[in-house]
Order: structure tokens, then C-alpha cells, then sequence
């Protein structure tokens, strides 16, 4: 059991879900159930808030000194407003964990988050933006531009080169093509912990059962259905840095700089893939992920050796 701090005034803010939803929807409500038990396990007086398009109960939360969990990714399902909660809670002078608006802005538009790091020098795979543009050639991989959580990717969105403008002209602005980088797939997860990002044991997804041509990506099913062969078979498993050390420096410096160029803070996930030839790419940066006890992010606490409390704790001494 962690120690406990000093009690605190813990609001946890998620988006309100309508009966029916999906279960990439749904998991924000589990998130919201765990991470308030682990709250009070820890001594804190705790409540949740269910959000909508209406922030004005954001504003209630100025002077009360209440801390704000925030765990909305999405508001009535739409991904682009999910820095809207941050940037309410900026003006309102609320501390609150996790990414600031500006971060959170940056990293859910995923080609705003490619443009930014191909400036910087963080080498992230080569992309279209439109169906008036020709990739050259090989396999591309089409994703929706704001959505996370694996949301509109299935096995048919890795395609040939050829069939790519007709899919980016079906999807009237809302999608991207990315070149697919076959290799190896890594998941960073980066916590904050006395001021400073430490980067978590490093997470590897494990294609080893699929098939031959079947593309090696964690889509949607793989996140969202137990039933599904995708699900069964990308379990994770964590890379010895002492078996690959360059290869663990490599992923070490990219998260620390993606890190760096968002101006992440609490606590991020990085997702990469790695070539044949053991240059890194990074897919995506994931302010605020996901907190569910089976999710990616505790897993690589768990092998740290932190306990999901221990966890909130940090992200709470972090909030600001």
C-alpha cells in the first residue's frame, strides 16, 4: 500500500457517455470507477464529473481547491474538443493533471503531430495529406486525422500505394495516409515524477502469431474485442535494454524529445515502430493515455514495480 499524502479534493472529470455507446467510449467510465477506487485507497475525498459541450461546471471548480483528474478524451464523441476541458481548466485557474491545452492540441491532430516532428528532426514515417497526392509506391496505412484509441483502423487500412488517393477522397478531409513501416511496434510510456519524465519499462506488441500478410497493427479490434483473433494475439511484452542497448537508447532519446517538443507533462505514451534496420519511427504521441488496469500505460508501471495508487499519486503531484 503507498503512503498517503496529505488528503486531497480529487474531481475527476470524464466525458458523459449515452447508453449504447461503443466500448472505446464505455472505457472512459471504467477509467473513471478505477482511477477514483485507487484515489480513495489513497485518502483523498473523491467525486467524478460527467462533461458535455457545456463546461460552465468547470467554472465551479475556480477558487474551491479542488484538484482535477482529467481523463476526457473526447466530448460527445468527438475527438478535436479534447483539449477543450484543459484549456477551461487553464482559465480557470484549476490544477489539473496530465497534458496542458497546447499539448493536447498539438498531439490529437495527428497530422499537425507529424508536421511538428518532422521540424524537429524526430523521424516519423513519410504521409499524404490528400487524394491529390501519389504515394510511391509499397504499403500505406489510412488513419482518421483526430481520433485515438484505434478508431477506424482494421486490417483493410493497410493498402497498396495505388489505392490510397481513392480512400483519402472517400474520407473528405478526415483521413491521412502514413507509409507502413513493417518491423517491430513499441509503446513508450513516459511518467513525471519529481519534475522529470522517467520513461517506463519499454512495451513491445507481439505479432508473433500472425499470419503471412496479414498487416501487424494493433487496430481496432485488437483493443476493443475479446472475441476477435487480433485481440487473443497482440499481447505486449518488455524489451531488456541489457539484450538490445542501442536499440533502448534509440527509443530512449526519441520519447525524451517527443516529450520535450509537446511540452508534455504527468504523463505520456509514445508509439513507434522500428524498420529492419533498427531506425525508430515514431506513429504517435499520446497525451493523457489511457489509465484502464489492463491498458498499456500500467502495464508498464506494473513492471516498474508501481502500483496503479502509487501512480495517481504522481500524476496528482504533478497536476498543476
Amino acid at each position: 500500500m503507498p503512503e498517503i499524502r496529505q488528503p486531497a479534493r480529487v474531481v475527476v472529470l470524464h466525458a458523459a457517455i449515452p447508453p449504447g455507446a461503443p466500448p472505446d467510449e464505455r472505457d472512459s467510465l471504467l477509467q473513471a470507477e478505477a482511477v477514483s477506487e485507487w484515489l480513495r485507497e489513497l485518502g483523498h475525498e473523491v467525486r467524478c464529473l460527467a462533461l458535455d459541450l457545456d463546461l460552465r461546471p468547470l467554472a465551479d471548480l475556480a477558487g474551491s481547491g479542488q484538484v482535477a483528474v482529467n481523463l476526457v478524451e473526447t466530448l460527445e464523441a468527438d475527438g478535436r474538443l479534447a483539449a477543450a476541458v484543459a484549456f477551461a481548466l487553464e482559465r480557470f485557474g484549476v490544477p489539473f493533471t496530465g497534458a496542458r491545452g497546447s499539448a493536447l492540441a498539438a498531439t490529437t491532430d495527428k497530422l499537425l503531430t507529424k508536421r511538428l516532428l518532422r521540424a524537429a528532426g524526430i523521424p516519423t514515417p513519410d504521409w499524404i495529406e490528400s487524394a491529390d497526392e501519389r504515394p510511391n509506391g509499397g504499403l500505406w496505412i489510412v488513419k482518421p486525422r483526430f481520433e485515438d484509441a484505434s478508431i477506424g483502423i482494421g486490417p483493410d487500412a493497410v493498402r497498396e500505394a495505388v489505392q490510397v488517393p481513392l480512400a483519402l477522397a472517400r474520407g473528405r478531409g478526415a483521413l491521412f495516409a502514413e507509409r507502413y513501416v513493417e518491423g517491430r511496434e513499441f509503446n513508450l510510456s513516459l511518467l513525471e515524477r519529481s519534475g522529470e519524465p522517467h520513461l517506463l519499462p519499454l512495451a513491445e506488441i507481439d505479432f508473433s502469431a500472425f499470419p503471412p500478410g496479414r498487416p501487424r497493427i494493433v487496430d481496432y479490434a485488437a483493443k476493443w474485442d475479446p472475441s476477435s483473433f487480433a485481440y487473443a494475439h497482440t499481447p505486449r511484452r518488455f524489451l531488456d535494454p541489457r539484450a538490445e542497448p542501442e536499440l533502448a537508447r534509440q527509443l530512449r532519446e526519441v520519447a525524451l524529445r517527443c516529450w520535450q517538443l509537446f511540452e508534455l507533462s504527468g504523463y505520456a505514451r509514445i508509439d513507434l515502430r522500428v524498420d529492419g534496420a533498427g531506425h525508430p519511427f515514431v506513429l504517435e504521441v499520446n497525451a493523457n493515455p489511457c489509465l484502464s488496469a489492463d491498458a498499456g500505460f500500467l502495464a508498464a508501471a506494473a513492471e516498474a514495480g508501481l502500483s496503479p495508487p502509487e501512480v495517481m499519486q504522481a500524476l496528482l503531484d504533478a497536476a498543476r
